[in-house]
């Protein structure tokens, strides 16, 4: 049997859960380094959650109480599966989220009971940033090193794959949809704005592809849809007092409101489900403050989650990696 180890950040699924879930991913000095020192780092890792656990869970409240993330990835695996394993016992397809449950090791400990000899890697960040592929990466090499897992496991990994057909068929379909939802003529007036994922600049200045791929991708879909609208790409979720990639999204929303644009279509790009960023940064946060800006038809495009193409482009993924 074959295992595939789907990657994802994770979230709270439960208000409960805010709080554990901030003191884990700020305890992550691969992604966040805190000042005085990796030895100092859990101790305000700690301090952060207690004093952002308030508004964080607001905002969550207010999306429905917790994130959606490990129910809409449970139905990408199942979907995966099926499309992987339709008449099974080849693959089995196990969740290992980074800052939540279920662990690495959950999946681990899940596929060396199902018998699996090998296991494939499979990222839900499309586009690598060592703050993201990166760490799950490292997440599982150390799972791999403890005693209950050395040596059980031929490993294959799945990099990235901005510009993979059936992805960017995907994202361009769910772009077609949202566009065909306003009415004319503002349907070829609309400004198609894509929204990748912040991330500190110190990441690319170390080489991090990411920006690259982001761009790669929005090209690829760009490429599809041959449209009219004028179109752009900025970055979200930027927090802390640390350089940022840019533009910012929000500041490219109030720019194109002062220079009389009043449709907006957001693309959610490296999101491949709904979560926080979505549900409430965007639909909630950015759409007010377009409102207040002068925007009168603020959309954004849907999530890929389920999407056949996805999946398809997921399979093809694992049918392809290599050790």
């Amino acid at each position: 049997m074959i295992g595939v180890l789907l990657l994802n950040l994770g979230g709270p699924a439960t208000l409960d859960d805010v709080e554990p879930f901030l003191r884990e991913l700020f305890s992550d000095r691969e992604l966040i380094e805190l000042p005085f020192g990796a030895a100092a780092q859990p101790y305000l890792a700690r301090l952060i959650a207690k004093l952002r656990g308030p508004s964080v869970r607001r905002n969550y409240a207010g999306i429905g109480g917790g994130s959606p993330q490990l129910r809409l990835t449970e139905a990408q695996a199942r979907a995966l599966q099926a499309r992987l394993d339709p008449d099974g016992g080849r693959f089995h397809v196990a969740i290992a989220m980074r800052y939540a449950r279920p662990s690495v090791d959950d999946a681990l400990e899940r596929l060396v009971t199902l018998g699996a000899r090998r296991i494939v890697t499979l990222p839900l960040y499309p586009q690598y940033s060592a703050a993201t592929t990166g760490s799950s990466d490292r997440a599982v090499a150390r799972a791999l090193a403890d005693p209950r897992f050395s040596g059980r496991f031929e490993v294959a990994r799945v990099v990235s794959y901005p510009t993979d057909p059936s992805y960017l068929e995907a994202l361009a379909d769910n772009v077609r949809r949202a566009l065909d939802g306003f009415p004319e003529p503002a349907r070829q007036r609309a400004v198609v704005l894509f929204s990748a994922h912040g991330l500190p600049q110190r990441f690319v200045d170390r080489g991090d592809p990411y920006v690259t791929e982001t761009e790669a991708t929005v090209a690829g879909v760009l490429a599809l849809l041959k449209l009219p609208n004028r179109n752009l790409l900025a970055y979200q979720s930027r927090t802390g007092p640390v350089r940022w990639i840019g533009p910012g999204t929000d500041q490219t929303i109030k720019e194109l409101a002062r220079k009389g644009v009043r449709e907006i279509l957001v693309v959610p790009v490296s999101f491949v489900t709904d979560h926080i960023e979505t549900l409430y940064e965007i639909d909630q946060l950015f759409a007010g403050e377009a409102r207040r800006a002068g925007i009168t038809d603020f959309r954004r495009s849907a999530a890929l989650d389920t999407h056949p193409l996805f999946i398809e482009a997921l399979a093809r993924q694992v049918a392809g990696a290599r050790a």
